[in-house]
């Protein structure tokens, strides 16, 4: 396994005393006027990187496949915490993809300025209890960060993600110019483009990324989709060819562990939406190391024909498989 920490990295590990254990109550919603104006989880100082070029490297976090546990689990609780803690440990739990001393980058959906009840950014909950169990199974460090499309300040305030990220311990991370690294993709599409550093230069990567619509990919974004949120530069300039553009994606950045948020889906008028009425809860996730299948059950999940989306026929047999009868599902929802 080739592991970015091998990788000379310009990033330096901040020395945070502030692993507090979360005092999220089980079903809340963090908001924007539990933070206040001074947003004192926000971490945002950083070394500039240095201008050495990565060049057609996939970033491959995985851990080797072991048959006795599941590829993919999906699951249904109530309890956003307690559900993604059970999928994690039918998973094999999560010290089998967290080693003591690994840095970890999660990469949830932190696109949009919506609170969570809007559906347009990954559940807090989720993610500070991923932050947890990371820190439980021993890793260095934790870093929680996104590319967002609104104003960051805004989208991880009232998204709730960085208070919650910060009182589980994580170091929370805004997107900033100098931390963007123009690297040789040797994609399809894309071959060139400034790419988010803080989610390369990791031993591990977690992608959790919510289920919702989408009008430019046949109505779905979901975990490979989120990958977008690596990139800088103009990327509107990629949506003319978004399917072979998330392909790429989703082939350069091969993650540890994979967690799609269907707990509240957004049904239309996404990527962003704004009316509470455009939601729906599921209380579903799914969890897992196969990006294609997951993305694939994200579809079902949508009500939309997987074979209709292109990012998906063009991943099937490659990053992974749409067949699920091919990978080892445990469905609890059955």
């Amino acid at each position: 396994m080739a592991k970015a920490g091998e990788i000379q990295s310009p990033y330096k590990g901040e020395d945070i005393d502030r692993r507090s254990v979360l005092k999220i109550a089980a079903g809340g919603v963090v908001g924007a006027a539990a933070l206040g104006g001074g947003a004192a989880w926000l971490f945002d100082r950083e070394n500039r990187p240095s201008e050495e070029q990565g060049r057609g490297m996939v970033r491959d976090y995985t851990v080797p496949d072991d048959p006795a546990y599941p590829q993919v689990v999906k699951i249904q609780g109530s309890d956003p915490s307690q559900t993604l803690s059970r999928a994690v440990e039918l998973m094999g739990g999560i010290r089998r993809f967290i080693e003591p001393g690994d840095r970890v980058a999660i990469k949830p959906n932190i696109g949009w300025d919506r609170v969570p009840k809007h559906a347009a950014n990954t559940n807090p909950l989720l993610v500070a209890a991923m932050v947890d169990m990371c820190l439980k199974a021993g890793a260095s460090e934790v870093i929680v960060t996104d590319a967002s499309c609104n104003d960051a300040n805004r989208a991880y305030k009232n998204s709730g993600i960085g208070e919650a990220a910060y009182n589980a311990g994580a170091r929370v991370l805004l997107p900033r110019k100098d931390r963007f690294h123009e690297m040789v993709l040797e994609g399809k599409l894309l071959k060139k483009w400034p790419v988010y550093t803080p989610l390369v230069y990791a031993d591990k990567v977690i992608n959790m990324a919510i289920c919702k619509h989408h009008n430019l990919t046949n109505g779905l974004t979901a975990c490979m989709k989120n990958w977008y949120g690596i990139l800088g530069g103009q990327r509107n300039l990629l949506h003319q060819d978004i399917h072979t553009s998330i392909f790429d994606l989703a082939n350069f950045m091969r993650p540890t562990l994979v967690v799609l948020d269907a707990l509240r889906i957004l049904v239309r008028n996404g990527p962003q939406g704004g009316s509470f009425s455009d939601t729906e809860v599921k209380n579903l996730l799914v969890v897992g190391t196969d990006q294609v299948a997951i993305d694939t059950i994200a579809a079902d999940i949508m009500g939309r024909d997987p074979r209709t989306i292109g990012f998906l026929t063009l991943s099937d047999g490659v990053l992974g498989h749409m067949d699920l009868s091919r990978i080892r599902l445990k469905d609890l929802t059955a």
